[in-house]
């Protein structure tokens, strides 16, 4: 395959991150994963049908958790109270270590459940229904934070601290700092060796989740290695060791305001070799794979809050009588509570379809769990407005907890990756190894271009970029006789997937490296196309399990997936369109005066970065802290006072 850095008219900055993000990704897998076939006009039914399942006795195991749990979540479980106190109490997190909901995923032999990423996933959703702040406490505590130890440490290392945190202490991930957010790569905290081969680790940490609660931090930093290099190296730390500040334990926030997440300084932490977890300079992989089962427990928590919404939305839409009428009978609510149902049975689809790659061990899954993140999170986000507006001014009333889930929402279309951002790794990694083969075509020397084996490829890709003949479309064949039209639906939309990629890179050539929104455009299509694939895989399932016997909620779901597909496609006809017709043009002059006037405005009346590499460092407005609740930084223990009553402690 030809190397997309060598095309040309790509500049030198763009060759440049190309080259850092292949470092950072390492090799291609060795089989390609369903979504990536998604880009040559490919469909995996070996990697989709049948839907995947988890054992039975796991699943019995996992139904009895959630039965307990439910019973605490509904009667015991102060949510409201930890919105508006932004804490959780230490009962509660004691309560969830209890029932094991706080090691579900820690193998047996260290104290935990030893579920598997399905059922973990399915007590995080049911978490989420209740408490999007507990949810995200749970999820950063078992994906990202302790999640790297089960995953990288060693025999020594797991008997150390898996037993703590499967039954007593909280963890804590230190990815993000105050100049890296979605850059994972671009660490500052930087760590050295000694001639004993420990490390002195120093640096600052910023968005930690839990980690002012926690006793084990995962931490990202990085190292000079033997050659010269800078890679990104993983180290466990504890709060106690010395040159460890936790000098902010955390800041208010507009949602999951019962989390908390620190800011910590660390300042020549003298960390002993045999807290290295992996290898040195194999921190970003335990970064990035980590990230994947993060991706999946924010999903699973945003399902959880849209499908409480959206049930409490219908309800109300039922008894709400407005003009005489159940506002459930006027067709702009109807259309809202289809809406609703459809896109929370496409996100159960695409989250249990994406945990059931990584439960059977699936190489190639770096796309399909930034799939599900993108989709869930924005549909998430979309059915509980619908939820909001539906239920009108009642839903702003905090009783009802349709406000709490509204803004519990809205930060995971930021988190573990920004959508805007993942759209371009979708893209990106997605149709890489599509691009290059396109590419090492198009540049193939002449010699070459001769032999039989070459024009074999060759010639079906021009008739394909040049003829604007679409390739034939895949074969789906294994799903229900009465799903077929749909599967033949999606086959054609494809095939017109990889013939509008290609033709989108002929036409922008090099440019389209940098040119993020047709990037978008492909990018989304693929989410949307993999959404239909893995709802068409559960409805199979479903279809196969209840015949016509499956009562209300199979009705439900079922019309709920097929207007999912009329909705889908809607949305990649969209998006085709305006790779042609659209105002970009406009977009960009647009932006480019408003970003104009904006030089013309004085820094000082505006918030800016603490850490901008511009001029304007320290000369921006000091935000205003009245009336903000303050935490208390490193060393200060909390006292309990009117605003915590002493049921709450």
């Amino acid at each position: 395959m030809a190397d997309l850095k060598s095309m040309k008219g790509v500049s030198e900055k763009d060759r440049a991150l190309i080259a850092e993000a292949e470092t950072l990704m390492g090799p291609e897998p060795s089989e390609m994963g369903f979504a990536k076939n998604l880009f040559w006009g490919r469909f995996r039914e070996d990697l989709v049908l049948p839907y995947p399942e988890t054992p039975t006795d796991e699943t019995a195991r996992c139904d009895q958790l959630l039965a307990e749990l439910e019973d605490y979540l509904k009667n015991e479980h102060p949510s409201i109270m930890i919105d508006q106190l932004e804490e959780i109490p230490q009962w509660c997190i004691d309560r969830l270590f209890k029932m094991g909901a706080l090691g579900c995923t820690v193998p047996t032999d260290f104290g935990g459940l030893g579920f598997g990423i399905t059922s973990y996933n399915r007590v995080l959703e049911m978490i989420g229904r209740y408490c999007g702040s507990t949810a995200v406490m749970v999820s950063a505590h078992q994906s990202i934070g302790c999640k790297a130890i089960m995953l990288f440490g060693n025999d020594e290392q797991k008997q150390r601290w898996l037993p703590i945190v499967a039954r007593e202490r909280l963890s804590a991930f230190c990815l993000s700092e105050p100049n890296v957010g979605c850059d994972a790569g671009g660490q500052e905290t930087h760590c050295e060796k000694t001639p004993e081969g420990d490390f002195i680790l120093n640096g600052e940490k910023k968005w930690s989740t839990s980690a002012a609660l926690a006793s084990i931090f995962t931490v990202m930093c990085k190292q000079t290695m033997e050659d010269g290099k800078e890679k990104v190296t993983a180290l466990v730390c504890t709060p106690d060791m010395e040159g460890v500040d936790i000098f902010q334990k955390n800041r208010s926030k507009c949602g999951i305001r019962g989390t908390w997440q620190a800011r910590i300084k660390l300042t020549n932490v003298h960390v002993p070799k045999e807290n290295l977890l992996h290898k040195e300079g194999r921190g970003l992989n335990v970064a990035l794979t980590c990230l994947n089962y993060g991706r999946c427990t924010l999903s699973a928590g945003m399902t959880g809050g849209a499908k409480r919404a959206m049930d409490q939305a219908i309800k109300w839409s039922q008894t709400r009588y407005q003009f005489g009428d159940p506002l459930s009978d006027k067709d702009l609510v109807k259309q809202r509570i289809a809406h609703m149902a459809a896109m929370t049975y496409a996100m159960d689809a695409v989250l249990y379809m994406t945990t059931g790659m990584l439960d059977r061990g699936d190489k190639d899954i770096m796309v399909e769990t930034a799939m599900c993140k993108v989709f869930c999170s924005e549909m998430g986000w979309r059915a509980v407005n619908d939820a909001v507006q539906i239920m009108g001014g009642e839903s702003y009333m905090t009783e009802n907890e349709i406000d709490r889930i509204f803004r519990d929402s809205r930060i995971n279309t930021i988190v573990e990756g920004s959508n805007d951002l993942m759209w371009s790794f979708i893209f990106a990694y997605g149709g890489k190894q599509l691009g290059e083969w396109m590419l090492g075509i198009r540049e193939a020397p002449v010699t070459t271009k001769m032999k039989p084996s070459f024009l074999k490829q060759a010639i079906p890709l021009a008739i394909e970029v040049f003829g604007g003949i679409r390739r034939k479309p895949p074969a789906i064949d294994r799903v229900h006789e009465s799903l077929r039209p749909h599967a033949q639906r999606l086959a054609r939309l494809i095939s017109e997937h990889t013939y509008q990629f290609k033709q989108t890179s002929k036409r922008y050539d090099a440019a389209l490296v940098a040119r993020q929104i047709p990037q978008s455009r492909l990018a989304l299509n693929a989410i949307w196309l993999h959404a239909w694939t893995c709802t068409l895989s559960k409805l199979d399932r479903d279809i196969r399990h209840h015949g016509d016997n499956g009562g209300p909620e199979f009705a439900r779901d079922k019309a709920a997936a097929l207007h999912f597909f009329d909705l889908a496609e809607l949305e990649i006809d969209r998006n085709i369109r305006e790779l042609y017709y659209h105002a970009d043009d406009s977009l960009f002059a647009a932006a480019e005066a408003a970003l104009a006037h904006s030089d013309t405005l004085p820094a000082s009346d505006f918030i800016i970065p603490e850490q901008t590499p511009t001029e304007f460092k320290g000369k921006g407005r000091v935000p205003r802290q009245n009336g903000v609740r303050q935490f208390p930084g490193h060393g200060e223990p909390y006292v309990a006072d009117e605003a915590h009553p002493a049921q709450y402690r």
